[in-house]
């Protein structure tokens, strides 16, 4: 039995967008065309993958099975088919590489000095997007990589995105130099119930994740300013008007304040995602290269 690569990803297609439709429109296809592809693949199987249901179609455990194995095969085609175009060509072109605001100057900034270094034919154009932000540009196409974290909510994983693991962030409070709570090496976060609090703004990954750890002890947090700019909340706390939540790759050595680990400790996966097939050539993959060697 042979199976055909471009049927195969057409299944693989159905299982993830859940429509003839999505999936025509998704490959410049016409329904009927993406369905007649789909009958001719069951008569290469000898197997029922589809089932009908009214006017829609749905797989049987029969085209689970196979649209996740596909999306095995196909995701090692393409890999292999990027490394063999990869093979003897010195990276070259420009990457669009978007980063959230604490990454910036911890992960990209050196990143991309030493790829500048290492390969000068690959330029890369920087930009500033928080999660929630990244993953749908890099959906769009309108970035190459992104460094984000899978930890938000509505971080749901598209089978057409690659992630690669790049490490964790702990999640600290910063105190004010002096403050009372900084004679702890950790903090009960309940014991800040009646503190000020500086927070990101509102609908952003900290904001969320800050607001949720504080309720989750036992309190509403007085949240007396919000800022997008870790620098000025940063500034705050310095000022000994508040405290903040923070990653740990955003306080920075130049302020004086305290930073302690939670008692009951907080961690963000870090990754880099890029669009399925790294087919973007060697330019990306000397990026995420030079990101994972930190």
């Amino acid at each position: 039995m042979t199976l055909n690569p471009w049927r195969l990803r057409l299944l693989a297609d159905l299982a993830a967008y859940g429509t003839v439709r999505a999936v025509a429109q998704r490959g410049n296809l016409s329904p009927s065309a993406v369905s007649q592809q789909l009958a001719t693949l069951e008569r290469e199987t000898g197997t029922a993958l589809l089932e009908r249901t009214g006017r829609r179609v749905r797989l049987t455990a029969a085209g689970v099975l196979l649209a996740g194995r596909a999306r095995e095969i196909l995701a090692a085609m393409d890999a292999a088919a990027a490394e063999l175009r990869g093979l003897g060509d010195e990276p070259a072109g420009t990457v669009t590489l978007a980063v959230f605001q604490s990454a910036v100057h911890a992960l990209a900034v050196p990143a991309v000095a030493r790829l500048a270094s290492r390969h000068p034919d690959v330029s890369v154009v920087l930009l500033e997007l928080e999660p929630h932000e990244s993953m749908p540009a890099l959906r769009r196409g309108d970035v190459d990589v992104i460094i984000t974290t899978t930890d938000f909510v509505g971080a749901e994983l598209d089978p057409g995105i690659d992630l690669v693991p790049i490490g964790e962030d702990a999640i600290v409070l910063v105190l004010p130099a002096g403050h009372p709570l900084a004679a702890h090496e950790t903090i009960d976060l309940a014991a800040c119930a009646d503190q000020r609090w500086t927070f990101d703004v509102t609908g952003s990954y900290m904001s969320d994740l800050a607001t949720r750890l504080c309720r989750e002890a036992g309190f509403e947090p007085a949240v007396i300013c919000r800022f997008n700019n870790y620098m000025i909340a940063l500034q705050h706390v310095e000022a000994g008007l508040s405290v903040a939540l923070l990653p740990s790759l955003a306080v920075s050595p130049r302020f004086d304040v305290v930073v302690r680990g939670l008692r009951a400790p907080v961690a963000r996966r870090i990754t880099a995602a890029v669009r399925r097939p790294l087919a973007a050539g060697p330019a990306v993959n000397a990026v995420l290269s030079e990101l994972r060697n930190r």
